[in-house]
């Protein structure tokens, strides 16, 4: 009986292990190994962190730092101080070079601690979790989030090198004050770079991320004292210090000199951020891609452009401008003092010709960074100060004349139109010269008429005026008579041409992008635009220099060996203008209000003219 029993029972018993070992096995095959699990589960994708941004005038002097949310300044393993990676390593994590992105010890010791506080008091996050926590977690304190960080930590170890963490780690640290990166702390808080710093400067800085706000150095000095002296204690004990630097370092006076965000030239520096847009279309096919898409399309490719142009400036670029600064300050002074105390507007725009450069441009009175900018986004009617353009110019080169040729500025009618000239005077027979330099408006019209407007407005498309429409093809253009009219940039610009023997190169602000390297990005390489023969620049010159010495722009004239512009009134008075050349540079100001309404009140005083010469002077 016991033998049946027993050898029953032993049946029994070999069926069991035979079905647990079926599904034992049957499981084990679908067990995954831990780095398909962490393929699955676990999303890296490449890192790029943003870096600042430059912007420099003409004389390499820094204007402008561009970063948005994040204050960073980028550096490479190389680049960071060996005494930065020691003071990191010797508190946060003196295994990193051991272990595999967690430390098994740490969270034992993490584990008992927290097991008999019924809380989570010790973390033990090595280098490479803070690192994952900074970049892809949240920083709550719970189990599950720990768990996240140890998958992630040990992805990001199979993914890159220990020095490449080490680099990922140090630039994304928090230093309060929007301050992310050792080095961008360190021209914060010190105004000069990481490898100039003291081991004192170096220890108190690398207490702050411990928990910003706590340590943050202006306003709670005395804590960031107090972990400065305890990491300079563990630094000692990991032997990458000695006694002496450790007491010479616990002795040293720590003087903030905390620098503010550079700046300057709000009204330029606004403009480079178009004009890089604008480089970057062109140079990568944007232009083209706006051009043919439908007009439903065009705000996605839109789109597209400004997320590439953003996505470039926090990869971290230097910009190279034509900036002078005196000639920017002096036309923000010049419309200043000359329209004080009023709610005129106003706009100039000043180019060096001999280089094609944009070396000024005032957004407005008071202007503010990415405000609209009337320089070049305030586009209104060029009143007379078009007549060069597109009425004497094409005239002369289609008809061969000459300045003393003669012209009827008596009334003129034409179907429904029937312009006057001002007050509605009638002065018979003139000489284009006389024409000119007076501002008659029946001889331009008529001059225009002759020439034909089709003619006319061939010359004038070569300067590409962005609001130019097949509405504007008639004979009102000759006073200035658009649609939407002209920005002051576009107006000077073209004024460039008399300056440039009739040729027309296009003037751009950004000499050239380069990355933080020096490697050149982008730059213009325009091709210039032939618009009328020597001897057609020449009469032209001599005319435009009519008008300020015996002219409507008498009020410009100063001592110089040359110097010729147009001045320009809408309808009521609305938009005045001047634009003037000299042998070095190009001017061009704009006076009106942001809602037209009328400047007859200041108009007898010149305050364009004003603010052309004290600009110029």
């Amino acid at each position: 009986m016991r033998i049946g029993t027993g050898f029953f029972l032993t049946v029994i018993l070999l069926f069991v292990f035979s079905f647990m070992l079926v599904n034992t096995m049957n499981e084990m095959s679908k067990v995954q190994s831990i780095p398909s699990v962490l393929d699955e589960h676990v999303d890296i994708q490449e890192i790029h962190l943003s870096t600042n941004s430059y912007v420099y005038d003409r004389h390499g002097r820094l204007i402008s730092e561009v970063y948005q949310a994040e204050n960073r300044i980028y550096l490479s393993f190389s680049e960071i101080p060996q005494t930065v990676i020691d003071a990191f390593i010797a508190t946060e994590d003196r295994r990193f070079f051991d272990h595999k992105g967690y430390d098994p010890s740490s969270i034992a010791r993490a584990f008992l601690t927290n097991y008999k506080t019924n809380s989570i008091e010790e973390g033990a996050s090595t280098v490479t979790q803070q690192l994952v926590r900074n970049l892809f977690l949240t920083h709550d304190q719970t189990y599950d989030r720990k768990l996240s960080e140890l998958l992630y930590a040990y992805k990001l170890e199979q993914m890159y090198s220990k020095e490449k963490i080490l680099e990922l780690y140090i630039n994304t640290i928090f230093f309060h004050n929007g301050v992310y990166g050792f080095e961008a702390a360190s021209h914060y808080y010190f105004s000069k770079p990481s490898n100039e710093l003291t081991l004192a400067q170096i220890s108190f800085l690398s207490a702050i991320p411990n928990n910003p706000s706590h340590y943050n150095p202006i306003k709670n000095s005395e804590n960031t004292k107090l972990r400065q002296q305890w990491i300079l204690e563990k630094m000692l004990e990991a032997q990458v210090i000695d006694k002496e630097e450790y007491e010479k370092a616990q002795a040293e006076n720590i003087q903030l000199t905390v620098s503010t965000k550079v700046d300057l030239h709000p009204d330029y520096v606004t403009y480079i951020h178009y004009e890089l847009t604008q480089l970057i279309a062109q140079k990568e096919g944007y232009n083209q891609q706006l051009q043919n898409a439908p007009a439903e399309s065009k705000q996605a490719v839109q789109q597209k452009l400004d997320q590439r142009v953003q996505k470039i400036l926090e990869q971290g670029i230097r910009i190279e401008t034509a900036l002078d600064p005196d000639i920017q300050r002096k036309s923000i002074q010049a419309i200043e003092r000359q329209l004080a105390n009023s709610d005129i507007q106003s706009s100039a725009v000043v180019i060096h010709h001999p280089t094609n450069e944009i070396v000024a441009i005032t957004g407005g009175r008071n202007y503010k960074k990415f405000d609209f900018h009337r320089g070049f986004q305030a586009f209104r009617q060029p009143g007379s100060a078009i007549k060069p353009l597109l009425v004497y110019a094409p005239y002369i080169a289609e008809h061969g004349v000459s300045n003393q040729s003669s012209i009827n500025a008596d009334h003129f009618c034409k179907k429904d139109y029937c312009p006057k000239n001002f007050g509605g005077a009638q002065y018979g027979n003139v000489t284009l010269e006389r024409a000119f330099k007076n501002s008659y408006n029946t001889p331009a019209v008529r001059i225009l008429d002759r020439t034909g407007v089709d003619t006319s407005f061939r010359y004038l498309n070569k300067f590409e005026f962005s609001r130019v429409v097949p509405n504007d093809y008639g004979l009102p253009a000759a006073l200035g008579g658009f649609t939407h009219g002209m920005s002051p940039l576009e107006l000077t610009k073209a004024y460039t041409t008399f300056a440039n023997d009739g040729v027309y190169h296009k003037p751009y602000g950004i000499r050239r992008v380069t990355d933080l390297k020096g490697n050149v990005l982008y730059e213009w390489n325009e091709t210039p635009q032939h618009m009328w023969n020597s001897s057609v620049n020449q009469q032209m010159k001599s005319l435009l220099q009519k008008v300020v010495t015996e002219g409507t722009g008498k009020r410009v004239h100063q001592p110089s060996t040359y110097i010729g512009g147009k001045t320009g009134t809408t309808n009521a008075f609305h938009d005045i203008w001047f634009v003037g050349i000299r042998d070095d540079y190009t001017a061009g100001v704009w006076v009106g209000r942001d809602k037209p309404s009328s400047l007859q009140s200041i108009y007898n005083r010149g305050p364009h003219l004003l603010i052309w010469r004290d600009i110029m002077r």
